[in-house]
């Protein structure tokens, strides 16, 4: 599962091709066709995404890692995926020439 930093719609297609989770233009194509589904091969955003808490600046990555742990240990409630096995977490931000960006990987084999 993964949880990417979606600040704008188009944010979220740019992240799942720069991190090579689609190919080059093919984001929004994988999009419709249900990769990132809660039951497709790789859900993501299956809490809805940074818009749906109000984007809480300097508090969005812990909430990624929170909803990443969360789905991990089986305690996601209704959005719960069917047995996870790894969690990426993607978070960005800062001002021109000031940016900072963290990936993680939580999860076993």
């Amino acid at each position: 599962m993964a949880e990417l930093h979606d600040c704008f719609s188009i944010t979220e297609l740019v992240t799942l091709e720069d991190l090579g989770l689609s190919t080059e233009g093919r984001a929004w194509k994988d999009m419709l066709d249900g990769l990132y589904d809660a039951d497709g091969s790789l859900p993501c955003q299956i809490d809805g995404g940074l818009k749906c808490f109000g984007h809480p600046v300097g508090a969005s990555g812990l909430r990624m890692l929170y909803e990443a742990w969360l789905q991990l240990t089986g305690q996601a409630g209704k959005r719960q995926l069917r047995d996870p096995k790894q969690a990426l977490t993607h978070n960005l931000g800062g001002g021109p020439a000031q940016n900072v960006c963290s990936i993680t990987i939580l999860g076993g084999t």
